[in-house]
């Protein structure tokens, strides 16, 4: 839940307690209060690795500087984000969440095409986090700027753990299987470790005009649509309404080929999309959100990231993929 580097697979973002949700995200001149960064202390472990490759949290504030400019180079130079003067100069795609969110990175140990190592891993991937523990302490989840998220964390209750996704993108020769899935490996074991109940936030389509995909957000709408007690529905000033075609004048085939990977992964996992679609200018992207709660994740999927009552350091310190 790419698009919009954000999650959920691109964006897929948590959901927390009620807290007031703000009608426009916050500036990017605005910073949060700071609370403890998790990496200082050394969080060591590694979530998974293949190869030259492995996923594991962000533990400096290089490591997340490094990310900011790889989101940048994906969301801003290669896809048709607006950047401002700030981030212009800075070349690195910032705002006030990133002090407050886990920082998932995928790095590449060594170029052995070109038979050398590097100096330091290079940073490939990436995916922003942000559990509802934390974000209940600040101005809430970065999706509340598109989506009312009130009653599902009302309907959840006290016992409710969930995490928001958002700004995933990977560097361009590395868009494969193999770091997907070591992505989601890191995600899987992150969500185990923490006890997550539901992990949501918004993925996105390319360009701000949505009947360019009324198929698919038609498709979405009629077919994977949230039940009740899992539904979030788009601001009324700023959403669209996905129900664009009847269901019998849409090719399911055509319409699911049409959605982005990110999106398409979301749903082969188990999750659901919430009501209307929201048009983000400033990344140049249509959004829609994505909510997948933990019980409603394929089984076949346990099977290679492990089944959800494991911890996630049951097996040691690196999880391996096959």
């Amino acid at each position: 839940m790419t698009p919009k580097p954000r999650g959920f697979v691109s964006k897929l973002n948590p959901i927390l307690k009620s807290p007031p949700v703000p009608s426009l995200r916050l500036p990017q001149q605005l910073r949060l209060p700071a609370r403890p960064f998790s990496g200082q202390g050394g969080h060591k472990k590694i979530y998974g690795r293949i190869g030259n490759l492995e996923v594991r949290l962000a533990r400096s504030k290089k490591d997340i500087k490094a990310a900011q400019r790889l989101r940048y180079s994906v969301f801003y130079e290669e896809m048709s984000a607006i950047p401002d003067t700030l981030t212009l100069m800075s070349r690195r795609d910032e705002d006030p969440f990133d002090a407050i969110c886990d920082h998932l990175l995928v790095l590449d140990h060594g170029n052995s095409a070109a038979g050398r190592r590097w100096r330091r891993p290079r940073i490939v991937g990436t995916y922003r986090i942000l559990r509802q523990d934390v974000a209940e302490l600040y101005d809430g989840f970065y999706s509340q700027g598109e989506y009312n998220i009130s009653p599902i964390l009302v309907a959840s209750g006290r016992d409710s753990r969930f995490m928001e996704l958002g700004r995933s993108c990977v560097l361009k020769p590395y868009r494969n299987r193999r770091t997907l899935e070591l992505l989601w490996q890191g995600i899987w074991n992150y969500a185990r470790e923490h006890k997550i109940n539901a992990m949501l936030g918004c993925a996105s389509f390319e360009g701000t005009d949505p009947c360019r995909h009324a198929e698919a957000l038609s498709f979405l709408h009629h077919n994977s649509r949230a039940p009740a007690r899992w539904r979030v529905k788009a601001h009324d000033k700023i959403g669209v309404n996905m129900n664009m075609k009847p269901s019998a004048e849409i090719n399911p085939r055509s319409a699911i080929r049409a959605m982005p990977p990110l999106i398409k992964g979301y749903l082969r996992l188990g999750a659901y999309v919430g009501d209307g679609a929201v048009v983000d200018h400033q990344f140049g992207t249509t959004d829609v959100f994505m909510i997948l709660p933990i019980e409603a994740i394929n089984e076949r999927y346990f099977a290679h990231f492990g089944a959800p009552d494991e911890f996630a350091n049951s097996c040691g310190p690196v999880a391996k993929l096959n």
